[in-house]
């Protein structure tokens, strides 16, 4: 594996604990039955949504996969709770932070869209399969030079209309810490002309839902379905909108920084103040070549 690759210091052992109420052993074991039965059906009905879809359009098929992601979610026994309205043009970037399996269906009960993932989930039983037929991109992790391959093909997705979802910082956090946000996928926002719509992904309790270092997604499964009162909270924050930045650096920067404020209810600060105060950093740190 390249070293490259961004990881984060959380462990299961340190991090992924629960210490709210917890459900019973018969309850945990009908939730996790549920959630993948909820998880099979969307399989199963795909082919025939992907029919509708292509008679009633993108609306029909995101209403679609926003009912089924909203029922996987609550099936595993996870409240859901959305702040913040939905944007109203599609074609967008979506990038949040990243703690759990549990984050790609939230994110799609809220903003449905083509999401990125990491090339392992193409092998996961049931979610991979879900996940391919659902028009994910899979990222090669280990492989630095198929990376700009796959910005490109975000790009066109978003410059056809689409809505792209990624989790920029390359690996999950427990969420009680937050990660940098990597620059490449912000490249393909620029490329496509598309709007940045940061999201912020909170777990209460903390801890639970967190699926973490060498974490094995049945264990995680399990700490989900058995914790009692697990609530998911994705927050939409204000888009940032295209040709704010120049640069998929700054671009980068700036979600990060919008994300992190959220999570510490730091104020907010406008883009076109933080394009002023970054152009005058960079400028008094520019020296002559």
């Amino acid at each position: 594996m390249s070293v490259w690759l961004p990881s984060a210091p959380c462990t299961p052992r340190g991090c992924a604990t629960h210490h709210g109420p917890a459900a019973g052993s018969l309850r945990a074991a009908a939730r996790l039955l549920a959630g993948i039965a909820t998880i099979l059906a969307g399989l199963l009905l795909g082919p025939l949504v992907a029919l509708l879809a292509a008679v009633l359009g993108t609306r029909f098929r995101h209403v679609m996969t926003r009912c089924w992601a909203r029922a996987v979610v609550r099936a595993f026994g996870v409240r859901i709770r959305v702040i913040g309205q939905a944007p109203g043009p599609v074609r967008s970037l979506v990038v949040a932070n990243h703690i759990s399996w549990l984050d790609i269906p939230l994110v799609a009960a809220a903003l449905p869209g083509r999401m990125l993932a990491k090339s392992e989930v193409r092998r996961w039983p049931v979610l991979g399969p879900l996940a391919a037929r659902g028009g994910t991109f899979f990222l090669e992790r280990d492989r630095l030079r198929t990376l700009p391959a796959t910005v490109r093909e975000m790009a066109c997705a978003m410059d056809s209309g689409a809505r792209v979802i990624a989790f920029p910082e390359g690996s999950t956090w427990c969420g009680r810490a937050q990660g940098r946000f990597r620059h490449a996928v912000f490249q393909a926002a620029l490329d496509a002309g598309a709007a940045v719509q940061p999201v912020r992904i909170t777990y209460l309790p903390t801890g639970a839902a967190a699926f973490v270092g060498e974490d094995s997604l049945p264990a995680s499964l399990w700490r989900v379905v058995a914790a009692g009162g697990l609530t998911a909270e994705i927050r939409l924050l204000p888009a940032i909108p295209a040709g704010s930045f120049p640069d998929r650096r700054s671009l980068a920067r700036a979600a990060q920084l919008a994300v992190a404020r959220e999570s510490a209810n730091l104020p907010s600060v406008s883009v076109h103040q933080f394009v002023s105060s970054s152009s005058a950093a960079a400028s008094s740190a520019r020296t002559p070549s």
